[in-house]
């Protein structure tokens, strides 16, 4: 009944993130632009968090200040940029698109966990480093036709929203070691959101603040897809290995494009849906291969 109720709560969770583009477009239409959606996302997912832990464990509201580098490097360097160039990539692309190359992650990780922390390169890796660059060369218009289907403004934007979510892993890693991963998390968003803040000048909107629409969509984004599916997430971690909920996971990108289909009328061709296909099998590949050597996971933890 437990491994059941994982499987619920990590696919709810995952399915919960899938959700974001939602709520990023409509805030665009009425007016935000990508640095205050993340500023907005950072400062409201800080405050549902900070009163979460209050109410859970006050304790993990504790840090060292010397430990202020490992959240500098998930919330800045990774948070803040990862969310942007995510955002930005709706924008310039769409929600589909800009998803499937958000799950170019954990082939980032392989390469980046070569280089720093001296992991090898097995055939399974080496595999799904390939199928990952193909599928992306099928959704982004490379193959087979040769007919480029997104600007490279809009690929830049999504292969830096994939490159940035897989510093979390790298930055993660040392702060794990040390904390708690609802801390970890917590002062993550903490950091981004004093980061991104002095940037989006959303205190030249304060229009936009007294329409309840923008506050519904900034809830549903902070909330319903931040702070929620952590929740559901982390509690199905507790129930099975984390191998097998990041390959459950891949399911986000799947209701990313459901959203995309059904709500925005976005229309890929079969040559892209075959590239998103590839691109999530790529994920569970590596993710198959990182379980059984306890290697760096590429956790979906970093959307919270």
């Amino acid at each position: 009944m437990d491994n059941k109720l994982a499987l619920l709560l990590i696919g709810l969770g995952a399915s919960l993130w899938g959700i974001i583009g939602l709520f990023v477009t409509y805030l665009y239409e009425l007016g935000f632009t990508p640095t205050q959606v993340v500023a907005v996302r950072a400062l409201c997912a800080s405050i549902c968090m900070i009163v979460y832990v209050l109410f859970k464990n006050i304790s993990l509201l504790k840090i060292h200040l010397n430990d202020s580098k490992y959240f500098i490097g998930t919330g800045v360097f990774s948070i803040a940029l990862f969310n942007w160039c995510l955002f930005s990539a709706i924008e310039e692309t769409s929600i589909s698109i800009s998803f499937i190359l958000l799950y170019t992650a954990p082939a980032f990780v392989t390469v980046l966990s070569r280089l720093l922390f001296k992991e090898l390169f097995t055939t399974r890796k080496m595999l799904a480093l390939f199928i990952t660059f193909m599928g992306c060369s099928f959704v982004i218009g490379i193959f087979p036709v040769f007919e480029g289907s997104i600007s490279l403004y809009g690929l830049i934007l999504g292969l830096g929203s994939g490159f940035f979510y897989a510093l979390y892993s790298i930055f993660g890693k040392f702060a794990l070691k040390k904390y708690d991963s609802l801390t970890v998390t917590l002062y993550t968003f903490i950091f981004s959101a004093v980061a991104i803040l002095p940037f989006s000048k959303l205190w030249e909107i304060p229009n936009l603040f007294l329409n309840i629409e923008s506050w519904l969509l900034i809830i549903g984004l902070g909330f319903l897809s931040t702070m929620l599916p952590f929740i559901f997430y982390t509690r199905g971690l507790q129930l099975i290995e984390s191998s097998r909920a990041s390959i459950i996971a891949t399911i986000e990108p799947v209701v990313a494009a459901l959203v995309g289909f059904f709500i925005f009328n976005e229309h890929l061709s079969i040559w892209q849906y075959i590239g998103i296909f590839m691109v999530i099998m790529a994920v569970v590949i590596v993710q198959e291969s990182k379980g059984k050597r306890n290697n760096i996971v590429v956790s979906t933890e970093i959307h919270q």
